[in-house]
């Protein structure tokens, strides 16, 4: 095991958000789920560190651990500046405004933070890095969750705007959707 992996690891026991419950595994096992599925979609090492540390400062969906902002200086130089900002800006996220960019065919891509209320406003490079980290995180869990129909139409976008392993990926694993899962129109 690497060393940087495992202190990565490590931190997360420390804080306290090994055992959080998520998506029917633990934090930890999840978080590093979304590491592997990265390094297997041929991520750089800092696109992986970022997957272990994708929602810990909490997410719109997910709030049984949110790190302080305050601490963000301490996962920056444990995993590195790009990897915690992507990190953050994952947490920090609005949904809503992240799915209507992703239909964007061209920038200025901005995304919407929700601690503070602003804008930030990012390349075309880092939307597509957030994308990939956002999309890599939903198809971890997504088989678990059940969730099919949260946010589809933004996901299969994430999916078409990367293309290639993460096009791959979406289509592997929404096949595994079963059809009692989709709407049912009301029979009255």
């Amino acid at each position: 095991m690497d060393d940087l992996f495992k202190r990565m690891t490590n931190f997360i026991r420390e804080v306290g958000a090994d055992e959080v419950s998520h998506s029917e595994k633990t934090y930890l096992a999840h978080a590093i789920g979304v590491h592997n599925d990265l390094r297997e979609w041929n991520c750089d090492e800092s696109m992986c560190c970022a997957g272990v540390f994708h929602s810990i400062y909490g997410t719109e969906l997910f709030q049984r651990f949110t790190l302080p902002l305050e601490r963000r200086g301490e996962v920056r130089d444990l995993i590195g500046e790009r990897a915690e900002q992507l990190a953050y800006l994952n947490c920090a996220m609005d949904r809503t405004h992240f799915d209507r960019s992703v239909f964007q065919t061209a920038g200025p891509y901005a995304v919407l933070d929700r601690f503070t209320d602003q804008e930030v406003v990012v390349s075309v490079d880092e939307f597509d890095e957030l994308a990939r980290l956002h999309l890599c995180d939903w198809l971890e869990q997504v088989v678990r969750a059940k969730m099919w129909d949260y946010r589809r139409d933004a996901y299969r976008q994430m999916a078409k705007r990367l293309g290639g392993i993460a096009e791959k990926s979406y289509e592997e694993v929404f096949a595994k959707e079963q059809p009692s899962t989709e709407a049912v129109s009301d029979p009255r």
